[in-house]
């Protein structure tokens, strides 16, 4: 770890700006001038110290930061067990810290009024550091900067954000988190590790009962005893699934919550996990600039929304947009955009099915047809909407979307059975299927693109589409494979009347952007937008600039 402060009057080695603000406070209070500096254990690490791991059977696997400097995660390796084990690492408390902020709460929970909830998070955050502060002084308690810092963090925590998994929340690795009762451990999906359980549990009913009514108010949702299921959004994005108490799961109140991520999947992440190949994301590109239709399809987990998101990064600049969502998980950088998502309604339901008020998949899709949109992007088809959306694609709109299927074929059974009943001829409009597969790859939980199929006709007299294979996944050596011939390929020579050169040497120039992508490490999904923007413009320039910087960084 890198010292703060070496010795009196040396510069502060700024970590952030936040930090140095709390450094900067304690240096001004501390009686001598002069840091003691260990490497190891410098102030920072003493804000949150990483404690000694107490159980001789774990193992630490990693160790990282989450919202520094105030929590860490843990991964131990439970050697008895054979099993993953992640730690949630907060501030800690002493018995005095803790008898304080206990009065601390039992303060704000009398002066917080109703205008509270109409406050911005910016200025609840200065209230409560503010009431914190007034309450210490108030009553001439001594602390110190650093437990000051303590008690900032927990009552903030608390009041205006996730609580107890609140380090989970923030976690970015972290794809859901699921609580399945009283006295059990929750568990998280880590994008490394899989499914493990953590260090957080809700010792008792009344406990876990206020958290998910917390969390309903944070969706702007009420659950209770009347009415003890809920699905709502948070504010930011998270999709909450929960029941109340034991009225409905034996084992006390639930909650599962799917992490909305601030930063989506994008190209060079499919690369950089093994998803696919830098050849199957550059026909990816080519299928979606030519406006072809696609659906990505898999079981559950496998991570068909992250490869959805990653493809419709390549959809051109000045396309019109509109994504239809249950829940916001959907990210782009373009600005023509129109995202929407479904709203529950009030009261009982009509023979229709709705309650007042409600709007659907169905209600957005066809609202999204008077909208002119080029793209269409359906989170998930799964009832009367994907009828709609079918015929939006043979009208010449391009639609993405995903579904819950194994194969082409099972695929197409959910098509045309109930609830949804599309015809078989309607699903020619379809050009590609992305087949997606959750795999153990040397003992590693992966996610894998199957198989790119390209829907290429359909036969009448056998009622069969006609299919090709373009990109397959060999599980044997887990590499990818080019089958030899693709449709969307012909389809963009006689479009441009090129040779067949011609088409090689484009496909193999966006595979030279895909690899540049993953060379130098570009993630943020803006940053590789401004790359491809810069690619539609003017193709020559953009690859003379990337070869330029690789040769730069060769020499």
């Amino acid at each position: 770890m890198v010292p703060l402060v070496e010795k009196e009057g040396s510069k502060i080695n700024l970590l952030d700006n936040y930090t140095y603000k709390i450094y900067s406070r304690i240096l001004k209070s501390s009686k001598s001038r002069k840091v003691k500096v260990v490497q190891g254990e410098t102030l920072l690490s003493s804000l949150t110290p990483i404690p000694k791991v107490e159980n001789p059977d774990f193992r630490i696997e990693k160790i990282y930061k989450i919202n520094y400097p105030y929590t860490f995660a843990r991964i131990l390796f439970d050697t008895k067990n054979f099993e993953y084990y992640y730690e949630a690492i907060e501030p800690p408390l002493s018995s005095k810290l803790s008898a304080i902020l206990k009065e601390v709460y039992s303060s704000l929970n009398q002066t917080l009024k109703f205008e509270w909830y109409l406050k911005t998070q910016a200025e609840k955050e200065q209230y409560l550091t503010e009431s914190v502060r007034k309450f210490i002084e108030s009553r001439m308690i001594k602390v110190s900067d650093m437990d000051l810092e303590r008690i900032f963090y927990y009552v903030k925590r608390d009041f205006i954000k996730y609580q107890k998994i609140d380090p989970l929340i923030n976690d970015e690795n972290v794809e859901d988190i699921s609580c399945d009762g009283v006295n059990i451990p929750i568990y998280i999906y880590h994008r490394e590790y899989g499914s493990i359980k953590t260090n957080i549990t809700f010792n008792d009913d009344n406990e876990l009962n206020s958290f998910i009514v917390y969390i309903g108010q944070k969706c702007m949702k009420q659950i209770s005893v009347s009415d003890p299921i809920l699905d709502g959004t948070t504010p930011e994005g998270h999709r909450v699934q929960a029941t109340y108490s034991r009225e409905v799961t034996t084992r006390g109140g639930t909650f599962t919550i799917r992490r909305f991520k601030e930063k989506p999947f994008t190209p060079t992440d499919l690369i950089k996990y093994g998803t696919a190949s830098p050849e199957m994301v550059a026909y990816l590109w080519l299928g979606v600039e030519l406006g072809e239709s696609m659906i990505v399809i898999g079981g559950p987990a496998s991570g068909k929304t992250s490869t959805l998101n990653s493809i419709a990064i390549f959809i051109p600049p000045a396309s019109k947009i509109v994504s239809i969502e249950d829940t916001r998980e959907i990210n782009l950088p373009h600005q023509n955009w129109i995202p929407g998502t479904t709203r529950s309604g009030v009261g009982e339901k009509s023979i229709a099915g709705k309650a007042s008020g409600e709007i659907d998949m169905y209600d957005l899709v066809r609202a999204a047809l008077r909208q002119r949109p080029r793209y269409i992007i359906v989170g998930e088809v799964r009832g009367k909407e994907t009828y709609t959306m079918f015929q939006a694609m043979a009208t010449g709109h391009t639609t993405y979307s995903t579904m819950h299927a194994e194969s082409v074929k099972a695929m197409v059974n959910r098509l045309e059975n109930p609830p949804i009943g599309t015809p078989r001829i309607l699903m020619t409009a379809l050009n590609n299927v992305i087949i997606q597969t959750q795999v153990k790859v040397k003992d590693e939980l992966v996610r894998r693109i199957k198989e790119i199929v390209e829907i290429v006709g359909f036969e009448p007299e056998t009622n069969e589409l006609i299919t090709n294979v373009v990109f397959e996944w060999d599980p044997k050596k887990d590499r990818f494979i080019f089958k030899g011939h693709s449709y969307l390929f012909d389809k963009i020579i006689n479009l441009k009347n090129w040779t067949h050169d011609d088409m090689d040497q484009e496909f193999e120039r966006r595979i030279n952007v895909i690899k540049y992508l993953d060379k130098k490490n570009i993630t943020d999904f803006r940053d590789i937008w401004k790359i491809i923007t810069d690619y539609y413009r003017d193709p020559k320039e953009t690859m003379e600039r990337i070869m330029k910087d690789l040769s730069q960084e060769n020499e």
